[in-house]
């Protein structure tokens, strides 16, 4: 059982990830969150001027070895290179283990798509990521709520249905409305457009992703 119970949980993971300032905003505004790397994800963190609570791994892709020993030793959990599970993935299950009641990615662009699959399929899951940001999107997870957002005018929005569903969703702001739309397994709304920037989808019933640009600015 964790000693303490964090609001907010930041897995940091190989791959391409946003721009380091946008990095360092975005923990900024989570001072209290707990920062797990995960391999090389560490090396992310270091670059944009943080310390990770923890590091998790079989450490095959982080290079010089030698910045662990500037953590506790309790603080770093390493696998060997066989195993059944991606670094992230075990990110992921150490994040709920320490009772992150919500949990981001960062990275995971780009490299091999299996990885990018291997990612995508932890939203499947009973418990799930709340959002997962690469270098060219930011991926919100969202259930039964309003979710509002303000990008420039004319960014992409694309909606996709997660879980066992039932799913259905209204909209405003996006040039083609989600509502009425036949949401099962293997159906997604791919390219929508928030005419004016701002827009609102709300998901009345079972659990979306949505794939945003990021704001880079």
């Amino acid at each position: 059982m964790p000693n303490e119970v964090y609001k907010q949980g930041i897995i940091f993971t190989g791959g391409e990830n946003p721009p380091l300032q946008f990095i360092k905003t975005l923990i900024n505004k989570e001072p209290e969150a707990l920062i797990i790397a995960a391999d090389s994800g560490l090396l992310t963190v270091e670059n944009a001027g943080f310390k990770a609570d923890w590091i998790i791994g079989d450490m095959d892709s982080l290079g010089d070895k030698s910045r662990l020993n500037h953590y506790p030793l309790e603080r770093i959990v390493r696998f060997q290179h066989n195993k059944d599970f991606t670094d992230t993935e075990a990110a992921f299950s150490l994040a709920i283990e320490q009772g992150c009641s919500e949990i981001w990615i960062i990275g995971g662009g780009g490299g091999r798509i299996d990885h990018l699959f291997g990612i995508r399929s932890l939203f499947e899951r009973d418990f799930f990521p709340d959002r997962w940001i690469t270098d060219t999107a930011d991926i919100r997870c969202i259930k039964e709520c309003d979710f509002c957002c303000i990008l420039d005018k004319e960014a992409c929005v694309s909606v996709f249905p997660l879980g066992d569903g039932p799913w259905e969703a209204k909209s405003s702001g996006l040039k083609w409305p989600l509502e009425g739309l036949p949401w099962n397994r293997g159906f997604f709304g791919l390219s929508n457009v928030a005419v004016e920037g701002e827009f609102v989808i709300k998901a009345e019933k079972g659990r979306f992703m949505v794939v945003l640009p990021v704001n880079k600015n």
